[in-house]
C-alpha cells in the first residue's frame, strides 16, 4: 500500500522509540525494517514523539540510509509518527556481500 494510502495505522506493525537515545534508536530501526521485511510487511509506523525532533531526525535518516524502505513521511494524523513502505519481499536485496 502506498503511503498516502494509509489511513489507519492501529493494525500496522509499530516501533515506539521514547526513551531511546540516537544510536540505539538506530539500530533498533535497522532490526524493526529488516524483520518486517523477512515477515512480508509493506508498511511500518515508527512512534519517535515530537519532542526536541533529534529522534525523528535520526529515524528518518536512518530510513534515508535503509534499502529496504521505499518511502517514508510523517502520518497526517499524528506527527510524533512516520508510517514506511518496504520493498516488496519478492525484490530480494543484497549488499555486496550477498547479505541483507
Amino acid at each position: 500500500m502506498k503511503l498516502n494510502d494509509v489511513l489507519f495505522v492501529d493494525s500496522l506493525p509499530t516501533l515506539d522509540l521514547h526513551g531511546y537515545d540516537a544510536l540505539y534508536a538506530q539500530i533498533k530501526i535497522n532490526e524493526f525494517v529488516k524483520d518486517n521485511y523477512l515477515m512480508g510487511n509493506s508498511n511500518l509506523v515508527i512512534v519517535h514523539g515530537i519532542g526536541s525532533g533529534v529522534i525523528r531526525h535520526t529515524t528518518h535518516d536512518t530510513l534515508k540510509k535503509n534499502k529496504l524502505v521505499v518511502d517514508y513521511q510523517i502520518f497526517a494524523g499524528n506527527v510524533g509518527m512516520t508510517i514506511v513502505e518496504l520493498v516488496a519481499k519478492d525484490k530480494k536485496i543484497v549488499n555486496k556481500k550477498g547479505k541483507l
